[in-house]
């Protein structure tokens, strides 16, 4: 039997209903359906369908498209949703993902003026995960900046893997916003990384979550990476679509951005060692394996430029 040409790693590819904003968590449910999405993680704001669970299976059952994470409300905007008490917040996550069936929950660390909470993160997001199947995907940040000046709005740090957490979440936009070295931070998470937010920037002070490819990040280094790896937590395109002039425009960011995951997630298999009489015959027409041979077109995104 012939061996493979491509192998495809366990990874699934959802879509963050982030990614429809200002549009509903049911549109995205819809497109996420459309474009051949594997699943969706249900980011919880102030759409009151992102918090009702009943109506969220139901969203699930009709397009047929899983929820594979839940993002908990960590957003300065989301302060008041499922409570005021951010481990009460924590808890209610755990449960929509037991219900729904999803296998990971997205939390950021907490602002710096959330003390309590941020004093006993660590061990806190220890002992939750010890209670549970799910996954708590600890994600990493940046600091917010305004003209010259930095402030540290998250603690006990931005940089997540400073700390001792089961597993992590990277963001390729938030890499960007740090101006920090997103492989190295990857290879400081080994194989505690379960859970990826794809997007792309250029490193500006605002959060960009550019389509990939668009950006300065190292999207297809990753993916092929995780290709390589065996990696089987989820690739999920969290990209910001607000400025689309059409739902039109927005569909085709978001099956440009599945495009480029499913790409750049497809490595190359080995070659089969060469036989000794091929070794005997070298033929004019073999050549050295390439380092872009590790992945399709991998000295092409297939994206537009930004």
């Amino acid at each position: 039997m012939a061996e493979p040409v491509v192998r495809i790693p366990d990874a699934k590819v959802a879509l963050s209903t982030a990614s429809v904003y200002p549009e509903s968590t049911a549109t995205a449910f819809e497109i996420a359906a459309r474009l051949g999405y594997d699943g969706v993680e249900v980011m919880v704001w102030t759409d009151p369908v992102s918090q009702d669970i009943e109506a969220l299976r139901r969203l699930s059952d009709y397009h047929g498209v899983p929820v594979l994470a839940v993002h908990a409300p960590c957003l300065l905007i989301t302060q008041r949703v499922w409570s005021t008490d951010p481990w009460v917040k924590l808890q209610r996550a755990r449960a929509a993902a037991e219900k729904l069936g999803a296998s990971t929950v997205v939390v950021h660390p907490p602002f710096r003026w959330q003390r309590q909470y941020a004093r006993d993160f660590v061990t806190g997001i220890w002992r939750m995960a010890d209670e549970t199947d799910v996954r708590f995907a600890v994600e990493n940040m940046y600091p917010w900046r305004y003209r010259d000046r930095e402030m540290l709005a998250y603690a006990p740090d931005w940089d997540v893997t400073k700390y001792d957490y089961r597993h992590f979440t990277v963001d390729l936009s938030h890499t960007a916003t740090a101006r920090t070295d997103a492989m190295a931070m990857i290879g400081r998470m080994g194989d505690r990384l379960g859970h990826v937010h794809l997007a792309d920037g250029n490193g500006s002070a605002k959060d960009e979550h550019l389509v990939p490819g668009r950006g300065t990040q190292p999207c297809a280094e990753l993916l092929a990476g995780l290709a390589g790896s065996g990696f089987d937590g989820q690739v999920v395109i969290e990209v910001n679509t607000r400025r689309a002039m059409s739902a039109a425009e927005r569909e085709a960011d978001l099956a440009e951005a599945l495009a480029f995951a499913r790409l750049h997630l497809a490595s190359s298999a080995p070659s089969p060692a060469p036989s000794p009489a091929t070794r005997a015959k070298p033929s004019s027409a073999t050549r050295p394996e390439s380092s872009s041979a590790r992945s399709p077109r991998s000295g092409s995104s297939g994206a537009r430029p930004s």
